[in-house]
């Protein structure tokens, strides 16, 4: 795992993690507007642009190495930490491990669910079909259901150029496969849900399931948008939203 981060140190920390299949660049815009307040630090998850040539292994493994990481930089806990999709997956395995590790949480469209079809649709097919991730014309469809703004998409491309085949198959497996452990329920941080309102049901029923078991907690329901929606395409609502929420 990389970790890119701004410059003043001595700010509150946030650690943000993106979304399957992008990297860092996909919050410049969030860093951008969060910087002048925050110390914020963006993971690469290995597997992933920069971080192509590591080879993604599961959920669990990224979140201990990020524990690892907040226990030898920050004493062991931070100001906010947050994450969008496999990103979100890898926060809330953190709080499950880790009760006291952030003051406050962001949890945005985080599958917790397990997909029962996963392992037996996905090694044959990404198998069959690697050769597709690089072809610009397949890149521009993922894109486009991934929410990429037009703006994005040439680093998006040149992103998924990087990831090797085992990485792309475990990655998938990992976050078709991941389930929401009962050990959520003692994290001390106040945790922000989010989902997009034009998500698909399980993704909904996912967010419903955290506001459950997460005492501390809010469900924030984006209007109209789709998976990554609110964080990718609407930055300025979203760094309002985390603003809102910290106050």
């Amino acid at each position: 795992m990389l970790f890119k981060e701004t410059s003043d140190k001595h700010l509150p920390t946030i650690i943000l993690l993106h979304g399957g299949g992008l990297s860092y660049w996909s919050l410049q815009s969030v860093i951008n507007k969060l910087q002048s307040n925050f110390h914020v630090v963006t993971p690469i998850i290995e597997g992933h642009g920069e971080n192509g040539t590591e080879e993604f292994v599961s959920i669990q493994d990224s979140a201990e190495k990020l524990i690892s990481y907040i226990d030898r930089n920050f004493n062991g806990k931070v100001f906010a930490i947050g994450g969008l999709s496999i990103g979100a997956q890898i926060v809330t395995e953190v709080l499950s491990q880790r009760t006291e590790i952030a003051e406050y949480a962001i949890i945005e469209s985080a599958l917790v669910y397990p997909i029962k079809a996963t392992a037996a649709l996905t090694i044959p097919t990404y198998k069959l079909f690697y050769g597709l991730v690089k072809k610009k014309w397949f890149s521009k469809m993922q894109a486009k259901s991934l929410c990429v703004p037009d703006d994005m998409f040439e680093r998006y491309y040149q992103d998924s150029l990087k990831i090797t085949k085992q990485s792309l198959i475990n990655i998938t497996l990992s976050n078709g496969n991941f389930h929401l452990k009962n050990s959520i329920s003692n994290t001390s941080s106040k945790v922000l849900i989010i989902v997009g309102e034009g998500e698909i049901g399980i993704m909904k029923k996912s967010a419903r399931r955290l506001q459950e078991v997460i005492r501390n907690s809010e469900l924030y329901i984006a209007p109209a948008m789709k998976h990554g929606e609110l964080s990718l395409v609407y930055p300025d609502k979203y760094v309002e939203i985390l603003k809102s929420f910290f106050d």
